[in-house]
């Protein structure tokens, strides 16, 4: 089953052309791995995804929907972690979690908040406020935001960023539990050997094209 088809999908700012008619079609249960320069297009390819902007051109399928009509459908079944955290400093671990879930109107039982914040590893900081958290912490924290959001479409930018060693083994524990229960994931990232654990496949955005890189291409000096 295809759970995102792009087709033609063109992205422009004024006379700047970001995205130049990409298609591309991702498996349910599929990781992909998305690679380029800095200001290659990574993150608004992302956000198009998210249905947070919209293409210039082009037709956007989410899980068989029109992603770009029936955007406000097609969200509950995705999540977006971006590359900032988006939390509150003023809340804690715990009341960040009740909050983001009720804005997807789910209610986690205590129980299941405190089981995701063990499972990526800040239980003990449950009651701590969040501007006492560092980099990390707070990575891991939008985790367990996933963990309880059960996405279909989980879309990851820069997800090693910021992570220790053990961050970056308990994310990928993630993915391809995620993986197993048949949702998607695409990241934006740079790191080839982290990413190649969990990608099934791969490809550059370059100067607005997007093309496939083999795993031999992941192990080559130069991508771009």
């Amino acid at each position: 089953m295809v759970a995102i088809r792009g087709l033609h999908i063109s992205k422009s700012y004024g006379h700047y052309r970001i995205l130049e008619d990409l298609s591309f079609e991702i498996a349910a249960g599929e990781c992909y791995a998305l690679f380029g320069p800095n200001g290659a297009g990574k993150t608004t390819l992302l956000r198009i995804l998210a249905t947070l902007h919209r293409p210039s051109a082009g037709r956007l399928e989410i899980l068989g929907r029109d992603a770009i009509q029936e955007r406000e459908v097609v969200r509950e079944a995705l999540l977006l972690l971006a590359h900032g955290s988006h939390l509150y400093d003023e809340l804690n671990a715990v009341e960040n979690l009740s909050f983001a879930m009720a804005l997807r109107a789910a209610s986690p039982t205590d129980r299941e908040v405190k089981v995701a914040l063990d499972q990526v590893g800040i239980g003990a900081f449950a009651e701590l406020k969040v501007r006492y958290f560092s980099a990390g912490m707070k990575k891991r924290l939008a985790m367990a935001k996933a963990i309880l959001a059960h996405p279909k479409v989980l879309l990851l930018d820069e997800p090693y960023t910021s992570l220790d060693e053990t961050g970056m083994v308990i994310m990928n524990r993630y993915i391809q539990a995620l993986l197993k229960e048949g949702a998607s994931v695409v990241m934006a990232t740079h790191d080839r050997i982290k990413s190649a654990e969990v990608a099934d496949r791969a490809g550059v955005l370059t100067h607005g094209v997007l093309r496939p890189l083999t795993r031999e291409d992941l192990k080559t000096c130069d991508l771009f």
